[in-house]
């Protein structure tokens, strides 16, 4: 295993047909999609979930996406996704790795840079109630 930051949250995910190309391996694009899964899922281990953090007013849109592919993950494989964040001033920053299903080989790694702006679509601060909400994984 790689270093990584911490605290990171966990979750499984078995590579489902239709997530795949022609030759069974698990579509370039889906990966985007998994890291966006991981990060739904690590803000509500928080204890929230993003349609809540919505309703309070703050809002995520990608400013940046990354992902390096190192080896396939095929049609059926069970997969385990890793995610972190880190902190900017008006920015929070997700870093992602997909692993095998043992945890023994590296499939992907990448990373999403998100604004952080009201329904206005204005930048704020991370308001200190975001900030606590994601120290409880501390």
């Amino acid at each position: 295993m790689h270093d990584f930051s911490t605290p990171c949250v966990w979750m499984p995910h078995r590579v489902s047909y239709g997530e795949t190309d022609t030759m069974g391996v698990l579509y370039y694009a889906e990966y985007l999609h998994l890291f966006e899964r991981i990060r739904s899922e690590y803000i509500r281990q928080c204890g929230m979930s993003y349609a809540d953090v919505e309703k309070k007013g703050i809002f995520l849109p990608v400013r940046e996406a990354r992902c390096r592919y190192r080896a396939p993950a095929r049609y059926d494989d069970l997969v385990r996704i890793r995610a972190a964040s880190e902190w900017g001033r008006a920015s929070l920053r997700f870093v992602y790795e997909i692993w095998n299903e043992d945890k023994t080989r590296l499939l992907a790694e990448g990373m999403t840079q998100h604004a952080l702006v009201n329904a206005q679509s204005r930048p704020v601060a991370v308001p200190d109630w975001f900030r606590q909400l994601f120290n409880r994984l501390q």
